[in-house]
């Protein structure tokens, strides 16, 4: 399926950033569409031009910020936000399906801080990074009681259903606080047991699961449990996992399997940290559809963590597929300074 189809490659132009092919035009590529797809820093599909996230000012004006040749237009953020503050008030989906993330309501974990029980929207300039040496965009920086959420969301995986997810977050900006996900949730904030998650984890949190060293760790957030592997508590082939930019997988499916990858954002391959049967009480998972960031599925919200880029599929990607996604992502060349 893939040996015709070209690899995303990022090329330099007069414009900007320009890719053959980029995270979503390659998991459709690979029979997995995306279902959802959300960044602040680029287009996760080459044709894409359509808004990317909002900006709300502290007088409660709002500003759509759009690509350039495929890169976040933060220049206009910039002007827009001038002498001001301003925070991230909605994360578009990209795959034309809607389901755009918003501010997370009160789950049964709790209330977030914010008026009406709602959790705190992220500050939209506390996370500047670059893209391809010069571009400068921004992330989502994940406070403590930050919260985004879609409980309508549409196509996404439900019940044992397959799906993939990835995500790129800051691997050194994480604590031990439940939960720093991106994924598969319940669709009513609330705890409804084993099995109605499917989500990435990324942080130190040692109540439930732990990999090898002290973290962090990229983990799989599938309801009351963080699980690095089959077991419980600790799979050692989990490892600690803390650079500047990391890929984070989790993908499952019918007939009691999932797994979990991860890698370096910015070079190489991704390593498979585990595959297999799913935990015991887990199978088969009851997925109900919702989709979270930075928060868990009942609205717990003391974990930290910086998002840039996640997209969800509809079915189980191949590793091949998944290679190909990561090196359109080192293409995509993220850093710390222009």
């Amino acid at each position: 399926m893939f040996s015709n189809y070209k690899l995303a490659i990022g090329l330099f132009a007069s414009g900007g950033y320009l890719a053959t092919a980029a995270p979503c035009d390659i998991y459709a590529a690979g029979g997995t569409p995306c279902v959802a797809a959300h960044s602040t820093t680029r287009s996760l599909y080459s044709a894409y031009s359509g808004n990317l996230y909002q900006v709300k000012r502290a007088d409660g004006t709002t500003l759509n910020i759009t690509p350039t040749s495929g890169i976040a237009n933060s220049a206009a953020q910039d002007t827009f936000c001038a002498g001001s503050t301003c925070v991230i008030s909605i994360i578009y989906d990209q795959s034309g399906k809607g389901n755009h993330l918003t501010q997370a309501p009160r789950g049964s974990a709790g209330a977030g801080p914010a008026s009406g029980g709602y959790d705190n929207l992220a500050n939209a300039t506390a996370a500047p990074v670059y893209l391809n040496g010069t571009h400068k965009v921004y992330g989502v920086y994940v406070a403590s009681g930050t919260g985004y959420r879609n409980n309508k969301a549409v196509g996404t995986a439900t019940g044992d259903a397959a799906e993939g997810i990835y995500a790129i977050f800051d691997g050194t900006h994480y604590n031990g606080g439940c939960c720093f996900d991106y994924g598969n949730a319940e669709t009513g904030s609330n705890d409804t047991g084993a099995g109605h998650m499917e989500a990435i984890y990324f942080g130190n949190c040692n109540v439930w699961g732990t990999g090898a060293g002290r973290g962090p760790w990229i983990m799989a957030d599938l309801e009351n449990g963080l699980f690095s592997g089959v077991n419980a508590k600790n799979n050692a082939g989990d490892p600690t996992i803390n650079h500047r930019f990391i890929t984070a997988i989790v993908k499952g499916k019918p007939g009691n399997s999932w797994a979990l990858r991860g890698g370096d954002a910015t070079s190489g391959s991704l390593s498979t940290f585990y595959s297999g049967v799913r935990p015991n009480g887990y199978n088969p998972m009851k997925k109900e559809g919702a989709i979270i960031l930075g928060i868990g599925g009942d609205n717990s919200h003391g974990a930290v963590g910086t998002f840039y880029e996640g997209a969800m599929t509809s079915g189980f990607p191949s590793d091949a597929t998944e290679n190909s996604v990561q090196a359109d992502i080192v293409a995509a060349n993220y850093a710390t300074t222009g």
